[in-house]
């Protein structure tokens, strides 16, 4: 991977929790700042890796606001068990399973602060 998402979050305690325990994302790395809030967290997803820290409410030109993050699994069917797993967490689903023309399988569910998270079987490829 060379392109690694990062988001802030007014809580990422929270968020990571979530991250974690709804969406199966692995917490790797996690530093505390002076304060105690988190200043850096990595959690990863089969290959890849999310950055994840904590809004610091200022003029941050790093504090972006809301994304769109897409997780990639191998098939359908996994993508089915992924909802199922989620839905059981409680996540909010906005985009119920569809099959899509272009061959991907996916659902979509938004954290609590309002990112959205597409889990399908559509995996992109680079060309060389």
């Amino acid at each position: 991977m060379s392109i690694y998402v990062t988001l802030r979050y007014d809580d990422a305690r929270a968020a990571i929790a979530y991250l974690t325990g709804t969406l199966g994302l692995v917490e790797q790395h996690l530093s505390t700042a002076d304060d105690g809030t988190v200043g850096h967290a990595e959690l990863s997803f089969g290959d890849g890796v999310v950055m994840v820290g904590t809004r610091r409410g200022t003029a941050d030109p790093f504090d972006t606001g809301r994304a769109v993050v897409y997780l990639a699994l191998d098939s359908a069917e996994a993508v089915d068990a992924h909802h199922d797993r989620a839905v059981a967490a409680g996540a909010e689903v906005v985009q119920e399973l569809v099959d899509q023309p272009y061959g991907s399988r996916e659902y979509a569910v938004r954290d609590p602060e309002g990112n959205i998270w597409s889990v399908g079987s559509y995996r992109p490829q680079v060309k060389p």
